[in-house]
C-alpha cells in the first residue's frame, strides 16, 4: 500500500525523537467498549495476582517460585528438585501456548494479560489522570515552571507511585518466599529481618523506576516477547489493524466536511483526525500497519469507533483483522501452521497431565555408601551400608516409617534402630544396612526392590544395587 505522505514511515521507534532523546508519551485517556472489557479483565487479574500467594490448596500455596530453596508450587501442585522435569514441561507448555496465541491473535497477550500493561494502564496511568488530568493538562503541566501547583501534584503522584510500588514488591516477594513467611516478616520487627527489608526496598526501586519513568520502553526495548512478532506473525494473524482499503479510498485521507459525499469525491473514511495516535500508549500511528511498538491494547479501536459514530460512518475502520482479511476480504482460517502448534500443545498437555497423575507424593532414594565394600558376617551373611533420603511432598507428616526388601529374602537394619517420622513438605535422611545370605546372590552385583512403609501401608518403592561375592552353588 502506498500512503500519500512518505514521512509517515520511519526507521526509529516512536518514543525516540530525531536527536535520539526520549520522547515522552502523553496518551489521551481511553474510553469505549474494549477499554471497558480490558478493565474487567485487568481487575480480575489484579485480584488474582494479589491473592494467589495467600490461597492454599491442600495446604500448598497456589503459586510459589522459591528459587533459593528450590520449591515451586503451580496451581497448588508442589514441585521439588526431583520434579524438575515436570516444571520444565509445564514451562514449555506455557511457552507453546503463548506462541500459538501469538500466531493466531498477535500481541493480544501484551494488551490484555501482561502485568506490565495492566499495572501501567489500569493503575499508574489512572492515578496520573486523576492527579495531573488528561493529555492536554499533562502536557501543559510538564511545560510549566516548578510552581506550587506542579510541586504539589508531582510530590503527591510520586508518593502514591512509591506506595503502590512497595505494595507490588511485597506481593512479588510473597511469590518467592511464601505468603505465610512474608506475613511473619511484616508482623515482626524490621530489624530482625533487615535483609528482607533491603530486598523489598530494592524491588520497590525497580518497580518505581519501571512504572514512573521507563514505562512503555519496557514493551518496546526490554521485553523479548515483542521481538517474536517478526517471527510468529503472518498475513493470517489477527491483529489490531487499520483498514486502509476503506480508509484511504481513491484519493487518500482528508479532513471531514459536514454534508460532503466522501464516496463521490473518492475520499476514504479516515478523516485524518489523529485521535488514534494521541490515544496510543506507545505513541505510534496504527495507520502505518503492524509495528513493533503495538501491544494490541485496542485504545485506537475505541477512539476510531467513537469518531466514526459521531460523523455517521460505519465503525470498524480500525479493528481486529488479519492482513489478508483487509486486503483480500478473506475470512479467518486455521492454517497448517496453527494446526501444528496446536498438535504440539495438545501432546505436551497430555504428557504433563499423565506425569502429574503418575507422580508420587513420597519419593525415596537408597544409595550404597560410596567407597564402602561389602562385609562378611556370621552365618554366611553379606552386609552393605546405604544412605537413604525420603521426601514428603504432602502437607501432612508421615509417621512410623520402615523398610522391607520386596525382591529377595533379607533384612534391613536402621542405624538408629527405630522407626521415624518424615515432616510435612520435608525430608528425612539417614543410614541403614541391608543384609542378605550369600546363597541368595546369583552374581556379585544384584538389584534390590525396596518397599517404604508407613505402618503397614506401602507408600513408595525404590531400587538399589547390592554388592557381594559371587556365589558358587
Amino acid at each position: 500500500m502506498e500512503l500519500p505522505n512518505n514521512e509517515q514511515f520511519r526507521d526509529s521507534i516512536a518514543t525516540v525523537n530525531k536527536e535520539g532523546k526520549r520522547s515522552w508519551v502523553f496518551p489521551k485517556k481511553p474510553s469505549g467498549r474494549f477499554y471497558k472489557y480490558r478493565s474487567y479483565v485487568s481487575y480480575f487479574l489484579l485480584a488474582f495476582l494479589f491473592s494467589a500467594p495467600f490461597i492454599k490448596i491442600n495446604g500448598n500455596q497456589f503459586l510459589l517460585f522459591n528459587v533459593l530453596e528450590r520449591k515451586f508450587n503451580i496451581f497448588g501442585f508442589p514441585f521439588w528438585p526431583q520434579d524438575f522435569y515436570l516444571f520444565v514441561i509445564s514451562m514449555i507448555t506455557g511457552v507453546v501456548f503463548v506462541i500459538l496465541f501469538t500466531v493466531v491473535f498477535g500481541r493480544i497477550f501484551c494488551g490484555w494479560i501482561c502485568p506490565q500493561t495492566i499495572f501501567l494502564e489500569m493503575v499508574f496511568r489512572k492515578i496520573e489522570y486523576w492527579i495531573d488530568g488528561d493529555r492536554n493538562k499533562q502536557m501543559r503541566l510538564d511545560r510549566q515552571p516548578w510552581n506550587a501547583e506542579k510541586i504539589r501534584k508531582r510530590l503527591l503522584k510520586w508518593f502514591i507511585f512509591f506506595v503502590i510500588s512497595f505494595l507490588i514488591a511485597n506481593i512479588f516477594l510473597a511469590y518467592l518466599i511464601g505468603g505465610d513467611t512474608l506475613i511473619n516478616y511484616i508482623t515482626g520487627s524490621p530489624l530482625e529481618n533487615i535483609r528482607t527489608l533491603i530486598s523489598l526496598l530494592i524491588f520497590t526501586g525497580v518497580f518505581y523506576f519501571i512504572f514512573a519513568w521507563f514505562r512503555e520502553q519496557v514493551c518496546i526495548i526490554a521485553c523479548p516477547y515483542g521481538r517474536l512478532q517478526g517471527v510468529l506473525l503472518d498475513n493470517k494473524t489477527i491483529n489490531v489493524a487499520y483498514d486502509y482499503k476503506r480508509g484511504e479510498g481513491e484519493n487518500g485521507r482528508s479532513t471531514f466536511r459536514k454534508g460532503e459525499d466522501r464516496k463521490a469525491a473518492g475520499k476514504g473514511d479516515c478523516i485524518d483526525c489523529n485521535q488514534c495516535v494521541v490515544v496510543c500508549p506507545t505513541g505510534i500511528d496504527i495507520r502505518n500497519g503492524t509495528q513493533l511498538e503495538c501491544v494490541n491494547c485496542t485504545a485506537c479501536i475505541d477512539e476510531c469507533d467513537h469518531i466514526m459514530e459521531s460523523i455517521n460512518l460505519p465503525k470498524g475502520l480500525i479493528r481486529y483483522a488479519s492482513e489478508d482479511n483487509i486486503a483480500k476480504k478473506e475470512p479467518f482460517k486455521f492454517t497448517p501452521r496453527m494446526k501444528g502448534y496446536s498438535a504440539v500443545l495438545f501432546i505436551l498437555v497430555g504428557v504433563l497431565i499423565g506425569l502429574l497423575f503418575l507422580r508420587n507424593d513420597v519419593e525415596a532414594t537408597i544409595l550404597r555408601l560410596p567407597g564402602q565394600l561389602y562385609q562378611h558376617k556370621e552365618n554366611n551373611i553379606i552386609s552393605n551400608v546405604y544412605t537413604y533420603k525420603i521426601i514428603n511432598k504432602t502437607t501432612k507428616k508421615i509417621e512410623d516409617i520402615s523398610f522391607k526388601i520386596l525382591s529377595h529374602k533379607g533384612e534391613i537394619k536402621l542405624v538408629s534402630n527405630r522407626k521415624f517420622i518424615v515432616p510435612e513438605q520435608g525430608l528425612a535422611e539417614g543410614t541403614l544396612f541391608i543384609e542378605l545370605n550369600n546363597a541368595a546372590l546369583e552374581k556379585d552385583n544384584i538389584d534390590l526392590k525396596i518397599g517404604v512403609y508407613s505402618g503397614n501401608e506401602l507408600i513408595e518403592t525404590t531400587k538399589t544395587n547390592f554388592l557381594g561375592p559371587r556365589s558358587y552353588r
